[in-house]
């Protein structure tokens, strides 16, 4: 099975894919960013990301996406873009029927490090142990989509 965890946003929408055995077992794992520039209209960002999406989604399909829920955010035109990726994302998941769950970074940071504040830095730790990596994964984006995959991957053994 192949798990997809997004997180999303205009500019950068990390991305990763595990990939698991019979038992659940990561035996394959990859990341990446898709990034827009600024200064191009919000609409044609957005398709870019859908056409990204969907290159992944076509190449490797996965069974299942974990998405980061926007929960809070300070700064409303930036929730407000952040929701917009979000809606081109989850819209694209859904025509291609794969299974979405939706998770808050509070959700994803309690699961992986048992800690709902955990920084960046104990995430990246921890992914660094669980999947014995030699260096922690970057960018930050892409880091929070492998922490999402997993969430995703470790949900179906619940």
């Amino acid at each position: 099975m192949v798990i997809l965890g997004i997180d999303p946003g205009l500019a950068t929408t990390g991305y990763a894919l595990i990939e698991t055995d019979e038992k659940r077992n990561p035996t394959k794992i990859s990341w990446g960013c898709i990034t827009t520039p600024a200064g191009v209209p919000t609409p044609a960002r957005l398709m870019e990301i859908r056409t990204q999406l969907l290159k992944t989604i076509t190449s490797k399909k996965p069974a299942r996406a974990v998405v980061e829920k926007l929960f809070f955010e300070k700064n409303a035109k930036t929730a407000m873009a952040v929701g917009e990726a979000r809606g081109a994302i989850l819209s694209c998941l859904a025509e291609q029927h794969i299974a979405i769950l939706e998770i808050t970074p509070l959700q994803m940071k309690r699961a992986l490090t048992g800690q709902g504040n955990a920084d960046k830095t104990q995430v990246q730790k921890m992914l660094m142990i669980i999947f014995k990596l030699d260096a922690p994964p970057k960018p930050d984006d892409a880091a929070d989509a492998l922490a999402l995959a997993w969430c995703g991957m470790r949900h179906l053994n619940d």
